[in-house]
């Protein structure tokens, strides 16, 4: 397991929660790359968010090929 990488402190957006669209995720890890926290992992070729450590920092959504990303309002989970 690699060590988190430094990173400046982010605000979260209480309001909203990562979401991962498993029906258009197919796994290329162009968003784990790109997380600055280490907050997305690979499982079973579907990326895997942990919610708590994400920063909502949204820098892999336009990374994702697929728009399988999105910052999404607490109330639509």
């Amino acid at each position: 397991m690699r060590e988190p990488r430094p990173s400046r402190p982010m605000a979260r957006d209480p309001e909203r929660i990562f979401k991962i669209h498993d029906d258009r995720c197919f796994g290329c890890a162009a968003c784990v790359a790109l997380c600055p926290v280490d907050a997305l992992r690979l499982d079973n070729l579907l990326a895997i968010v942990d919610e708590p450590i994400c920063t909502h920092c949204s820098l892999c959504i336009p990374a994702c090929p697929v728009h399988a990303l999105s910052l999404i309002p607490v109330a639509t989970q």
